[in-house]
């Protein structure tokens, strides 16, 4: 792997693009865009940033959770499944 092969500039991107997107798609890489020099922006394929998506939001939730514990903001398995069991019967009893 040779990293140099992931950073282009602006203008090969625009000259390039067919060939940039099958590079994407081969390698599964991001491709840095650079203008004037200094990196602006990352080119990933669809399935990665897909992947990538998902597993920001399953830290979000992960997080949320960490922080509903410290707060104390949670019910006991028991309690909790009580209520649902309850909560069921009273909406679905005949």
């Amino acid at each position: 792997m040779n990293i140099a092969e992931d950073i282009r500039p602006i203008s090969y991107i625009k000259a390039h693009a067919a060939e940039v997107l099958n590079q994407l798609s081969e390698s599964r890489r991001p491709v840095y865009i650079t203008q004037n020099g200094e990196a602006k922006a990352v080119l990933v394929d669809a399935d990665s940033f897909e992947r990538m998506q998902k597993t920001i939001l399953t830290l979000k939730i992960i997080a949320q959770g960490e922080n509903d514990i410290r707060n104390k903001r949670y019910r006991e398995h028991d309690s909790f499944f009580e209520q649902l069991e309850k909560d069921f019967d009273d909406k679905y009893s005949v």
